[in-house]
C-alpha cells in the first residue's frame, strides 16, 4: 500500500514538473486535457485520486506517455557500469540499460585503424544514425562520400544509405545513438557462430 502511494505522489510530481517546464498554468494545461482548473489542481495536490481516465488525456497534453508517467520511481541503481566488447578493431560500451531511452542504445565505441576493410562491412536498415567525437578523427563512409568527423564534432545520416564509420590516422572515441534497427545491426552482429559488436 505505501508503494502504492508512493507512485501517486510520483505521478503528481511529475505532471506538475511537466506543466511548470513548459511555463503553463493550470488553467492552460486543463483547456489542453478538458479538465476543469479545479480538477487538476487537486489532482496536483493529492486531493483528488487520479483516474486512468485522465491520465492518458494528461499525458498526452503533456507529450509524454502514459507509461512515462507512471513508470516506477526506483531509482536505487543509477550508476551503469558498462563491459567491454571486444572485436578486431573495436571496442564496444554499452552506455544504456536493455530498452532504456524510448527504445534506444547508448554507446562508446573506440575504433583503431587496424579494424579490417572492405566494402562488404557497409550497412544499410531503418532508421537514422547519430555520433559525437570524443576524442580523435571518424571517417565516416556514406555511400560514396567519405567524411572526416573530428573531435567536438557530430554526425547525423539517414541509414538507408550504405554506411560505416572507422579511425582516420590515429585511434577515435565515439559516443553513438542507435535505435532498434541500428543496435540490431551494428552492435549484434554475427560473426563466425558468436555474438559480437560489429559497430558501424
Amino acid at each position: 500500500m505505501e508503494q502504492e502511494v508512493d507512485l501517486d505522489r510520483v505521478v503528481r510530481q511529475r505532471i506538475r514538473g511537466l506543466r511548470l517546464a513548459r511555463g503553463w498554468s493550470l488553467d492552460t494545461l486543463a483547456a489542453r486535457c478538458h479538465i476543469s482548473p479545479s480538477n487538476l489542481s487537486r489532482i496536483e495536490t493529492g486531493h483528488r485520486r487520479i483516474a486512468l481516465d485522465q491520465l492518458v488525456p494528461i499525458a498526452r497534453a503533456l507529450d509524454t506517455t502514459l507509461d512515462a508517467l507512471v513508470e516506477s520511481a526506483d531509482d536505487a541503481d543509477v550508476v551503469i557500469r558498462p563491459e567491454p566488447s571486444h572485436a578486431p578493431g573495436m571496442t564496444t560500451w554499452l552506455l544504456s540499460r536493455e530498452r532504456s531511452l524510448h527504445g534506444v542504445t547508448v554507446a562508446k565505441l573506440r575504433i583503431t585503424p587496424d579494424r579490417p576493410t572492405g566494402a562488404e562491412r557497409l550497412k544499410v536498415h531503418p532508421g537514422r544514425e547519430w555520433f559525437t567525437v570524443l576524442s580523435g578523427t571518424a571517417r565516416l563512409q556514406l555511400g560514396e562520400r567519405t567524411i572526416l568527423v573530428r573531435a567536438g564534432d557530430a554526425a547525423e545520416f539517414s541509414t538507408m544509405t550504405p554506411h560505416i564509420i572507422d579511425a582516420h590516422e590515429g585511434p577515435v572515441e565515439i559516443l553513438s545513438i542507435f535505435d532498434h534497427d541500428g543496435e540490431r545491426v551494428h552492435l549484434h552482429a554475427v560473426d563466425d557462430g558468436n555474438r559480437a559488436p560489429a559497430g558501424d
